[in-house]
C-alpha cells in the first residue's frame, strides 16, 4: 500500500519545508526567491523550485546547474528545523497504519518531498516505523514515475507482484491520476485542500473524507 504525505498523512505542518527551499537557492544561487503563485498541492518539489528560480528570473541553464545543490542544501535545512509533528497527523491514519501492519501488509510513502524532508517528516509525525519503503521528489519527473519506482522496488524485494491489489492513497487530484496511470487502486482523502467534488470528478475508486471512513479490509477486499 502507498501513502502520499502531505494533506494525506499530516497536515498543517508549518512553513519549515517551504522555508528549507526558500533558504537552499539563497544559499546555493544568492537569489530571493518565494512560493507565492505557485500551486504547491501535488506538486514535486524539483518542479517548486525550478517555479521558484524562473520566477525569480534565473535562466533555465542556472536552474539546471544548480538544482543537485539545492536539493541537497534544502534537505539538510529541513532536517535542522522540522517541528514536532505528532500533532498533525490526519484523522484516523494511526488507527489505518496499525490495521494494515495486523494484516501483514507492507507498506511505502510516495510523496513529491524530497527523500531526506519525506522520511524527516513521518518520522516526526510518529510514523516511521509503518514504512518499509518509498519514492521521492528527485526521483522522477512525474509523480507517475514515482508510483512505478515505487511498485518496482516492492516487487524486486518480493512484496508484492504484478496484479495483485495495490492501493495508492492520497488528497491531491496528481494522486489519483498516479494511481490511474499505474493501473492501481486510487483511494482519495478529502483531508488537503482539494474539495471533495473535485477528487469525485477523477473518479476514485474509493473517496473518504478523512481516513477514519477507511478500513484496513476495504482496501484489501
Amino acid at each position: 500500500m502507498l501513502f502520499d504525505i502531505d494533506g494525506t498523512l499530516i497536515r498543517r505542518s508549518g512553513p519549515h519545508h517551504k522555508l528549507a527551499l526558500i533558504e537552499a537557492i539563497r544559499q546555493t544561487t544568492g537569489l530571493e526567491t518565494t512560493t507565492d503563485h505557485i500551486p504547491l498541492h501535488g506538486m514535486l518539489d524539483p518542479d517548486i523550485i525550478a517555479r521558484m528560480l524562473r520566477q525569480a528570473g534565473a535562466p533555465a541553464r542556472l536552474i539546471r546547474s544548480a538544482m543537485p545543490q539545492i536539493i541537497r542544501r534544502a534537505q539538510t535545512l529541513y532536517l535542522r528545523s522540522c517541528p514536532d509533528l505528532r500533532r498533525k497527523v490526519c484523522p484516523g491514519v494511526r488507527r489505518l497504519l496499525r490495521d494494515l501492519e495486523r494484516y501483514g501488509v507492507v507498506m511505502g510513502l510516495v510523496t513529491g518531498n524530497l527523500t531526506r524532508i519525506g522520511w524527516k517528516k513521518v518520522e516526526r509525525a510518529g510514523l516511521r516505523e509503518y514504512f518499509r519503503f518509498g519514492a521521492f521528489g528527485e526521483m522522477s519527473p512525474t509523480r507517475a514515475g514515482l508510483v512505478r519506482l515505487a511498485l518496482g522496488e516492492a516487487r524486486r524485494r518480493g512484496w508484492w507482484e504484478p496484479g495483485a491489489r495495490a492501493c495508492l492513497v492520497g488528497d491531491a487530484p496528481a494522486d489519483i491520476l498516479a494511481a490511474q496511470a499505474n493501473r492501481i487502486r486510487a483511494i482519495a482523502v478529502a483531508t488537503g485542500v482539494t474539495s471533495s467534488e473535485e477528487l469525485a470528478s477523477l473518479k476514485p475508486d474509493l473517496l473518504v473524507p478523512d481516513l477514519r471512513a477507511l478500513r484496513a479490509r476495504e482496501m484489501l477486499a
